[in-house]
């Protein structure tokens, strides 16, 4: 059923009655009337198949129908293995959601955004809880500061009814932007490997002029005992 639906997608030979077609091919494409185009295909042992009925002129190729068929099969079966599916995973706040449960949520969050998933994130206002919205405004975008080197947000925080709504996307591989305080952070241990790097260079520098030093101690020491000997 699936193979004659196809078969039918596609007008080929008499089938096609325009005045002229565009041929396309490996060697670019050219305008001739449908009955030399005809000819053209009967010479060469193909079929005239038109892929683009709505160009004009009509577009068409010069191909063994079957063979078309199945590029096209494989081509659509290509392109549904790339597609990705991609879910809204929903995570719910309260006006007034304790830490424990707000870093439990936004761990979940952060897992649900780097496995390609999408986060619809909102506060639930139930009853006169509507007066604290300011409450969940803020909350959702702290939510979303915190998530920002996994997720993009595509919608600022919006009351919709009871709700408070956010949405966030995830941010591609390698594309993610660093939070300041993760810059602040990777800043203070590059400076600290800085400095016990130029700490290990003074060590080394010292160790052998100490041993200098005392070798030069030592000579002195012995040079004044030969003469002390001596006399």
């Amino acid at each position: 059923m699936k193979n004659d639906k196809m078969k039918n997608q596609y007008r080929i030979n008499e089938q096609i009655r325009v005045r002229e077609v565009r041929i396309v091919g490996d060697e670019g494409s050219s305008v001739v009337p449908t009955r030399d185009a005809l000819n053209m295909a009967r010479e060469q042992g193909v079929d005239l198949v038109e892929i683009s009925p709505n160009a004009n002129p009509p577009v068409c190729r010069l191909i063994d129908y079957s063979k078309f068929l199945y590029q096209q099969k494989k081509r659509q079966k290509e392109m549904k293995a790339k597609q990705v599916k991609v879910e809204v995973k929903e995570i719910r706040f309260g006006p007034q959601t304790d830490e424990h449960d707000y870093q439990f949520k936004l761990k979940h969050a952060k897992e649900f955004l780097e496995e390609g998933n999408k986060v619809r994130a909102y506060v639930f206002f139930r009853g006169r809880s509507i007066l604290f919205k300011e409450q969940g405004e803020v909350l959702l975008l702290r939510f979303a500061n915190d998530l920002e080197e996994v997720g993009k947000v595509e919608s600022m925080p919006s009351l919709e009814g009871k709700k408070m709504f956010l949405y966030l996307a995830p941010k591609k591989a390698g594309a993610a932007k660093k939070s300041q305080q993760a810059r602040d952070r990777e800043a203070a241990e590059a400076e600290a490997k800085e400095a016990a790097k130029g700490q290990k260079e003074v060590q080394a520098e010292e160790k052998p002029a100490n041993g200098g030093l005392l070798a030069n101690a030592k000579i002195s020491a012995d040079a004044l005992k030969k003469l002390t000997e001596e006399d």
